[in-house]
């Protein structure tokens, strides 16, 4: 298999961590939180948590403290149709291959439901054909990209498919949710929208740089499940977040990196790039710590994280793309991403 285009997409507004402080202060529904609530949001928004800015589906900040369940549903179903159609028109484009020729659609996205799911919509936006096989996958959280890309390497290996396409689409502004605990609040300070595509192709591209799907590996402990979810509760999504996913997500990356580098025979050495999913600056700091790694690896996924924040799904096909089209050297790129389950994935591509 060969990713042969990625495209991301976000709103057209960028809001400052200060903008969202100041929006969050005079609001109402923050007005009503515990005073240590109210320091620690005040404190992660305008301390150094590693993000500049976050793309949101907002004409007006004041617009995320609609909470309520048809408020932010409507949300959903406004922006994720339209941030997933942009990502992949981008991705065909980048790829050059006309929306026809694509045989399956994959999307991932576990920030809102609609049935029929986006597939019908990217379908319908892009003019794809009508026998085309579209999948619509939900509940991975932020590691569904890696899951996703799987599945269309199972299809490309089966034959049933040459082209798919690969989405990940999070309005993560449609699942917004206040009260006083540590990792709602904190929730509130990391996640933005957007979404990325992948051209997922059987064939080697023979005019442009050739990335190559080498392997992937993953972990799944329903045991730990608790610890990284979405809940109901008012009949809205609530981020349940605890402090033990920064370590839960070095300790399983290592594992998976070790495995997948095992059955590949691909030394550790051999590694140029490293995407790891910009969870949060204390995520960062444990893989950089865990995994080895010097400053300079985290290069990609801290850009991600300064630029958009918290985009789950679709962030490390931000940090993808950004290696891609900045020129990264050449060699074995790691790819692991990490979420809701608790899952961790890791890939290998090889990049010449």
């Amino acid at each position: 298999m060969f990713i042969t285009g990625l495209g991301i997409a976000t709103p057209p507004r960028r809001y400052s961590q200060r903008e969202c402080w100041e929006a969050c202060r005079v609001s109402a529904p923050v007005r009503l939180l515990s005073t240590r609530a109210q320091t620690l949001l005040e404190r992660v928004f305008l301390g150094a948590n590693g993000i500049e800015g976050r793309y949101l589906a907002l004409a007006d900040l004041r617009e995320v403290f609609e909470l309520t369940p048809d408020a932010l549903h409507s949300r959903f179903r406004k922006h994720a149709p339209a941030l997933a159609g942009s990502a992949v028109e981008r991705a065909l484009q980048d790829a050059r291959l006309p929306a026809v020729d694509v045989d399956a659609v994959i999307v991932s996205t576990c920030t809102g439901y609609l049935c029929p799911g986006l597939t019908s919509y990217v379908a319908e936006q892009m003019g794809l054909r009508p026998d085309v096989l579209a999948l619509d996958l939900v509940g991975q959280g932020c590691g569904a990209a890696i899951p996703n890309l799987r599945v269309a390497e199972a299809l490309l290996a089966s034959g049933r498919a040459r082209h798919v396409l690969a989405v990940c689409v999070e309005v993560c502004s449609a699942s917004f949710y206040l009260d006083d605990d540590p990792g709602v609040l904190v929730s509130a300070c990391l996640f933005g929208d957007g979404a990325a595509a992948a051209v997922l192709s059987s064939e080697q591209p023979t005019c442009r740089r050739v990335v190559r799907w080498e392997g992937a590996a993953g972990i799944l402990n329903p045991a730990d499940r608790d610890y990284l979810k979405f809940e109901m509760r008012d009949g809205m999504l609530r981020n349940v977040l605890t402090k033990r996913v920064p370590v839960m997500s070095g300790k399983c990356a290592e594992a998976v990196l070790r495995e997948l580098l095992s059955r590949t025979g691909v030394r550790r050495d051999q590694i140029t790039t490293w995407l790891l999913h910009a969870g949060g600056r204390d995520v960062l700091r444990v893989l950089r710590d865990r995994l080895e790694l010097q400053e300079t690896d985290l290069r990609w996924s801290v850009d991600t994280l300064r630029q958009y924040g918290n985009l789950s799904s679709a962030s490390i096909l931000f940090s993808l793309q950004a290696a891609w089209v900045n020129g990264a050297p050449g060699g074995h790129w790691w790819m692991t991403s990490f979420g809701a389950g608790f899952s961790c994935q890791g890939a290998l591509l090889c990049v010449t």
